[in-house]
């Protein structure tokens, strides 16, 4: 399993033959100006809520790609109604898809579209794959992600760490526990001035707490 991080909270996930885009937040960043979004050519997008710096890239994405929008009810029902091919999910639920079994999680955060239309409740996503990852979306640290290693043992948590508007790096620790995952990928940090963050200390903090953070340039990969 290959994953590209693309700036933000956008990953691309590479597994089972598909490709899967989280969140595409890119034409919005000046960090990932060298990422050009015509090719991509994911064959679903994961939607975790309705957030501009989530979904800004989602429709001409899946436009030039012709790719399956996986979100809440309101997201996917928002995308399907432009005519995009789209799947609607809700918390507790899951699904087997031709790239394996997706769960949507509960995330503390809020979520409404740019225009300020209801965007339903903001999720996180369980992939059960070759791998099985974690997906947090924004969210504070919560107890339910107790619940996730109850059913999944996970290879990666995928967690926001820039504080804020999200959980910084010491409640990550925190969800890396809950979850019983050492390996964490970073994201939701250093796009702009409320989430910079300090990676020596970042790395540092997951280091003393026996776990492992990697923060990847714009563009890298992660295999798993």
């Amino acid at each position: 399993m290959e994953i590209t991080f693309y700036g933000h909270a956008c990953i691309s996930i590479a597994t089972q033959g598909k490709t899967l885009l989280v969140d595409p937040f890119i034409t919005g960043n000046p960090n990932a100006a060298h990422i050009d979004i015509m090719q991509l050519k994911p064959d679903y997008i994961l939607l975790t809520h309705a957030h501009q710096d989530h979904i800004l890239d989602a429709e001409a994405i899946a436009k030039n790609a012709g790719a399956t929008i996986i979100s809440n009810y309101e997201i996917a029902s928002y995308y399907g109604a432009k005519g995009l091919p789209y799947h609607p999910m809700n918390h507790g639920g899951s699904w087997r898809f031709d790239f394996g079994t997706l769960r949507y999680v509960n995330a503390i955060h809020t979520s409404s579209f740019p225009d300020g239309s209801y965007g339903g409740q903001p999720g996180g996503f369980v992939l059960e794959a070759d791998k099985n990852i974690y997906i947090a979306g924004d969210t504070a640290l919560t107890f339910d992600m107790k619940l996730i290693p109850m059913r999944t043992a996970l290879d990666l948590a995928v967690l926001p760490i820039g504080d804020n508007f999200t959980m910084d790096v010491h409640d990550a620790v925190h969800a890396a526990d809950f979850v019983q995952c050492s390996r964490v990928l970073g994201y939701h940090y250093d796009t702009f001035g409320y989430i910079e963050i300090d990676h020596e200390a970042a790395q540092k903090a997951f280091s003393e707490a026996g776990k492992t953070l990697t923060l990847l340039s714009i563009g890298a990969t992660l295999s798993v």
